[in-house]
């Protein structure tokens, strides 16, 4: 069977539903690579399979009129995933319509693109009346020679599968990019934790680097929609809780508080983040620990 494989940049402005997107269409099948820089690539978000295809969404930042530093920094980034993309998608607001923003995304796509594919999806399709649509397309693709027109709802899932297919369909022949079992289902419990752990590796630095770990003990759907998740974070001696916790607290709600923004916008949705920091022991001997993280106790 012939494989294919590549990067996909969704491209848009800040709430143009990019990661909505990105996580219907990763669906079970996902792999989140955490701080995974590879040169002039932007970080790597997920990876959907899609027949023998494999894609791998690269995540960039909503594109906005830039003011502060930061902000240049994240506009350079988001056009620097698109630039070394093999496929391209722009994500416009069906009710939105074409702003201002969006006026200067058009502007700049030629010289990003640079013939290779550029789909545009008009997204939250159920906000506005067919003809509001299909003018919207016809003015948009009078501005840019899109490659395809996808109407859709990533909160929803409408159009999403059509999208999918014909980005596998565009990438390139090639063996995977990563490892199947890395790919593998993995269940949103450990996307969960896996979040919550870098954020207490990054706020603790070298404190406490490999000494912790982190388990996802209960996950509630809501009727409102949102999501209560309640973890734990285990650390193997008992001084190492009073630096997790930190001075009244401050430390682990800093690190709750992070992991929620990320979780959230990985979702799509709101989230209820609880977080608990307990002692245990032997945490690092025990096989069923490694097991969770993805790792072979053997190789220890």
């Amino acid at each position: 069977m012939t494989t294919r494989a590549g990067f996909v940049a969704l491209i848009g402005e800040p709430n143009a539903g990019k990661s909505t997107l990105t996580n219907r269409m990763v669906g079970a099948k996902v792999s989140i690579v955490t701080h995974k820089v590879q040169t002039t690539r932007a970080r790597i978000r997920g990876v959907a399979i899609e027949g023998a295809a494999q894609i791998v969404f690269v995540d960039t930042p909503g594109l906005f009129t830039p003011r502060r530093r930061l902000d240049r920094a994240m506009v350079a980034a988001a056009w620097g995933g698109a630039a070394d993309a093999d496929v391209i998608v722009l994500l416009v607001e069906a009710h939105r319509g074409i702003t201002q923003g969006v006026e200067e995304i058009l502007a700049r796509l030629p010289e990003i693109a640079r013939g290779r594919p550029v789909a545009l999806a008009i997204n939250k399709i159920d906000r506005v009346k067919a003809e509001a649509l299909l003018a919207l397309s016809k003015d948009l693709n009078a501005r840019f020679d899109f490659t395809r027109t996808f109407m859709i709802s990533a909160e929803k899932g409408h159009g999403v599968d059509d999208l999918r297919r014909w980005l596998a369909d565009q990438l390139p022949e090639s063996p995977w990019l990563y490892p199947e079992d890395q790919i593998a289902d993995l269940p949103l419990r450990m996307i969960a934790a896996e979040m919550t752990r870098e954020k207490a590796t990054l706020r603790l630095h070298q404190e406490l680097p490999y000494q912790l770990t982190v388990e996802t003990e209960s996950w509630d759907e809501r009727k409102d929609g949102s999501a209560r998740i309640d973890q734990v974070i285990y650390v193997a001696r008992e001084g190492h809780k009073g630096i997790v916790l930190g001075h009244r607290g401050e430390t682990v709600k800093a690190i709750s508080k992070a992991a929620r923004e990320e979780l959230e916008e990985f979702l799509g949705r709101k989230v209820h983040l609880f977080v608990q920091v307990k002692v245990r022991e032997g945490w690092m001997d025990e096989a069923a620990r490694y097991r969770e993280m993805g790792l072979d106790i053997r190789d220890s």
